[in-house]
């Protein structure tokens, strides 16, 4: 790099004297933002670039790095470094210049002045459109080539997190921009002195010789942000005020040691491929591969692009570990440099998270401390806080483990309310995490992720910064589990983020047990929608072959190809007849359901509960705890506090999970919600269940009979179901359910999952007493896809008499109006997919505020507030747990923090807007994980909130008693 200050590389450029001095007065951090020292504006550009070239040799993957060589003439590195660095040329005008009165005015002291500027935030004109305006006219003069002007100048107008439109460029009063030759010349010269500082001769070098695609256009805009982000830090990167000071190679020294103390690593960065397409499976993972899992591997191995992978195959058929195994191969043919896994769920993500870090130490110990926790919760998770917190005292964090950030360096004419960042270590020498990612909306840059698929949603979403998190996913290979659970409004947002993907080249590996024919076409036409660049595609998707199978799509030459299993492949299981009967039971209360588990264990046996609605198993737990219950009893659900949600999570795992041996009980019951439903790694002798549509039900199923070698009791040696949450009604046998289960899924589709378990089962008579008969059996895995594909399907499977088709028509127009909710808030607008460029993607603002906010965004609707319950007693405050506050709430050490933590719950939704009400207690005002915790106050047991009573019972959790 140049050692050249920037004012002899001006002269040494021509540039007059009078010019020199104007560019060595512009400010581009104040003191006041900036730890009390001004930066001048090309010493911030100069930072970034430096930020930018570390990032290409450090932690960019190759596919993007070979994407930027092929549209810059193979300058690859010093075109990235150029695009990250003059993000702020924008600050170049009076607009920005006039912010601070105190660094503005040796600004007009070199001959650089305007008028009486607007006052207000809704008058100001940004630096970042600023940027996009200035830079816009000139590479349309001087590039002659609008089309490459046109992708270009959003990456600068957008670095801030929205996108404007090009109207909005236009200058908003006469100042804004500056008159007069004197500020036309110095913004020209600001442009090409770091033009050349970064290694081009001429702003026309810089022309791209192509046009990234949009997706590549979106991840590249955030690593710009990010750049920024880093060369932002006053502590890292000091503020120089004489330009004499400022050289590249200077900008290169500090750049280098800032990045030694973040700790990034490249991930995989160049994956050698393994020497046959199993030995991933074979040598890495040591499985002995299963059809299903060889078949997903090989398809991997063979395809010439990246692609789509849609994996079928029963529960406990080890999809996983092919995934695994497939994104390994996936990467090193690709060159990706990290994974991100979704999964359905927070209770979901702890497990794989432990997967994924004993799966990527086999790479590389060292890249255990590269793998994040995505969810709000995952500071309860051992391994998490042991790898990523301890050891970490002075990083301010919140209970998620996200910094608190402080942008207000960043921006300057913005406020946004964020609070005071806390100062990663210094020692250079730093081992462990890069704690960097744990601000808010970074944590997918990390090289691998394993999180709730809302982070992959949140990345489909039009919202500011939305280019940070795709940009994290750029680079990876995606694997979405369980990805049937995402419902009709969250699939939205999922064909969203796979159009991206697609056209970004990033491979992604769907897996289920249940998914609906229709939703495998829905999600193929997505990613080839992306791949090819148009707003529709359908390309028909083969019928496989069987069950287990795989469906590949990707493109060759601009031409759609989707292929499916051609031949069946055996499961890894032959089907087991599983016996399917009712227990009709439609009472909220659940006697029935709690008298027939108490009845299934009399002789030996573990017994999995699982009910619709938190009240209905808290019901069940009370009725098997009137008597005395002859084994172990254990209540799950998602109104219990976080401590206690976890201790008994991890307790039915070890107690029912593959690892259980003697540990498994001779009789238990678990009365759990539908958090047992899916990736809950449990064995059960006997299911007791709601009725639920029919993939979910196949998701309980699978928890029965699920792992080899389990030893069981002789009357439970079959496979056995008992379907409830439902009983006969009196007009021809129509069903009646439980309101709360046709609240949460329609009753269309309970109508036919009634109607196939009734195949099986026989029907819901009244005749028939307690309505419990029948003994078919449904051969499981064989049965799934018929099942699922009858259950959606077109054709009426209901008896004469239920209105099925009423019920459709009603279920129909529900889902019509949920996918319209979820596409006000899509990413890009209906039909404007094929566009080219990033112009104008924030069409209608930033409708989301907080985290908070865009969770319910995604998941439709309020899922509750958050609470953190104290106890107040006539000596003050305790924590939920008995430990002792301060008189005002106040802790002293981060155990009891942790401790407090540990009683939060979430609300009831329909008590959210009350919740939203309650204030952190005053004694919490200092402290960073607590200062925005809402408090919900328990005296004598109790705490009033609306027209609802709460409590909490160690074992029931949170209770609510309507007024």
């Amino acid at each position: 790099m140049d050692e050249r200050s920037l004012v002899d590389l001006m002269r040494s450029m021509g540039v007059s004297d009078e010019t020199v001095a104007r560019v060595s007065r512009l400010w581009g951090k104040s003191a006041a933002l900036n730890g009390g020292r001004t930066h001048l504006l090309l010493g911030h550009l100069l930072d970034t670039a430096a930020v930018a070239a570390l990032m290409w040799d450090g932690y960019l993957s190759p596919s993007l790095r070979r994407r930027l060589d092929e549209i810059s003439r193979g300058r690859g590195r010093a075109w990235f470094m150029w695009v990250c660095g003059i993000h702020d040329c924008g600050k170049a005008c009076p607009a920005f210049q006039g912010l601070d009165e105190e660094e503005a005015a040796p600004v007009r002291a070199a001959g650089l002045t305007w008028g009486r500027l607007p006052a207000g935030k809704t008058r100001k004109w940004r630096h970042d459109v600023a940027g996009g305006a200035m830079l816009r006219a000139r590479m349309r003069r001087e590039w002659a080539d609008d089309e490459a002007a046109a992708w270009v100048w959003p990456l600068v107008a957008g670095h801030h997190g929205a996108f404007p439109s090009a109207s909005g460029l236009r200058v908003p009063y006469p100042d804004a921009l500056g008159r007069g030759a004197g500020w036309t010349e110095t913004q020209q010269t600001v442009v090409d002195v770091f033009t050349r500082a970064v290694g081009f001769d001429a702003f026309a070098e810089v022309k791209p010789a192509a046009a990234l695609r949009k997706a590549e256009q979106l991840a590249l805009s955030g690593l710009i942000v990010m750049a920024d982000w880093i060369a932002s830090d006053s502590a890292s990167f000091p503020g120089l005020a004489d330009a004499r000071e400022i050289s590249p190679a200077g900008a290169m020294r500090r750049a280098e040691l800032a990045w030694s103390k973040l700790g990034f690593t490249p991930g995989w960065g160049h994956l050698v491929m393994p020497d046959r397409a199993l030995a991933p499976l074979e040598d890495r993972l040591g499985v002995s591969p299963r059809a299903s899992q060889g078949e997903l591997v090989e398809r991997a191995w063979s395809m010439p692009v990246p692609e789509l992978l849609v994996a079928e195959a029963p529960m406990g058929e080890g999809k996983t570990k092919a995934a695994f195994a497939a994104a390994e191969i996936l990467a090193a043919r690709f060159g990706l440099n990290g994974v991100f896994v979704a999964m359905p769920t927070q209770a979901t993500s702890d497990p794989m998270y432990g997967q994924v870090l004993e799966w990527v130490r086999s790479f590389d110990p060292a890249l255990e401390s590269q793998v994040a926790l995505l969810h709000g919760k995952r500071g309860f998770n051992r391994r998490w806080v042991q790898i990523w917190r301890e050891g970490r005292p002075d990083t301010a964090d919140q209970p998620d483990g996200s910094v608190w950030d402080d942008f207000g360096a960043i921006d300057e004419d913005d406020d946004f309310g964020w609070q005071p960042n806390a100062k990663v270590r210094e020692d250079a020498e730093r081992a462990g995490p890069p704690v960097w990612f744990l601000g808010n909306k970074r944590g997918l840059l990390t090289p691998f992720a394993v999180g709730t698929v809302d982070h992959l949603l949140y990345a489909a979403t039009r919202t500011r910064h939305v280019m940070l998190r795709f940009a994290g996913l750029t680079g990876k290979v995606v694997i979405v589990d369980e990805v049937h659970a995402a419902d009709v409004y969250m699939r939205q947002f999922l064909l969203e983020a796979l159009r991206w993907l697609g056209q970004a080249g990033v491979p992604v590996v769907l897996l289920s047990a249940t998914l609906p024919p229709a939703q495998r076409q829905a999600f193929v036409d997505a990613y080839l929608s992306g791949v090819l660049g148009k707003a529709d595609t359908e390309e028909p998707v083969p019928t496989p072959a069987g069950y287990p199978c795989v469906t590949s799509a990707f493109a060759v030459d601009n031409r759609p190809v989707v292929e499916s299993s051609r031949t069946p492949t055996p499961a890894w299981r032959k089907p087991v007849d599983t016996h399917i009967e009712w227990l009709a039971d439609s009472d909220k209360e659940g006697a029935a359901v709690a008298s027939a588990a108490r009845e299934a264990v009399r002789d030996g046996g573990v017994v999995l509960v699982v009910v619709n609605q938190v009240d209905r198993a808290q019901a069940i737990y009370r009725e098997l705890t009137k008597t005395q219950f002859d084994g172990q009893l254990h209540l799950l659900h998602g109104r219990l506090s976080t401590g206690h949600r976890a201790e008994r999570t991890e307790r039915c795992l070890r107690l029912m999970g593959p690892e259980a041996g003697a540990d498994r009980p001779e009789r238990m019951v678990v009365v759990a919600t539908q958090l047992a439903e899916q990736s809950f790694d449990v064995d059960a002798d006997l299911l007791i269940t709601d009725l639920a549509p029919v993939d979910l039900l196949l998701q309980r199923i699978g928890r029965l009979h699920r792992h080899a070698g389990t030893r069981r009791p002789a009357s439970h040696s079959a496979p056995r179901v008992l379907v409830t949450g439902v009983s006969p009604g009196p007009q021809g046998g129509r069903p009646r359910f439980l309101p709360a289960s046709e609240r949460i899924y329609g009753r269309w589709s309970l109508l036919r999952a009634a109607a196939l378990v009734a195949e099986a089962a026989g029907p819901l008579d009244p005749k028939a007493g307690d309505g419990r008969r029948g003994s078919g059996v449904w051969p499981i895995p064989a049965v799934v896809p018929d099942l699922v594909a009858r259950a959606y399907g077109e054709a009426p499977v209901c008896p004469e008499g239920w209105d099925e088709e009423a019920a459709f028509r009603t279920w129909q127009a529900k889902e019509e109006q949920r996918r319209e909710r979820a596409r006000e808030f899509a990413l890009t607008r209906p039909r404007e997919w094929g566009t080219t460029t990033l112009e104008g993607l924030h069409y209608a603002g930033n409708r989301m505020k907080s985290e908070e906010d865009l969770n319910a965004v995604v998941r439709d609707g309020d899922s509750g507030v958050e609470v953190v319950l104290v106890c107040r007693g006539p000596a003050g405050f305790t924590a939920l747990d008995g430990t002792r506050l301060g008189m005002h709430g106040e802790v002293v050490v981060d155990d009891v923090v942790e401790r407090l933590l540990a009683g939060s719950v979430r609300l009831p939704a329909a008590l959210s807007n009350d919740g939203r009400a309650l204030k952190p207690l005053s004694g919490w005002a200092a402290h960073p994980w607590l200062r925005y915790a809402r408090a919900l106050v328990l005296e004598e047991g109790y705490a009033q909130l609306g027209k609802s009573r709460l409590s909490y019972h160690q074992e029931l959790g949170l209770e609510e008693e309507r007024g």
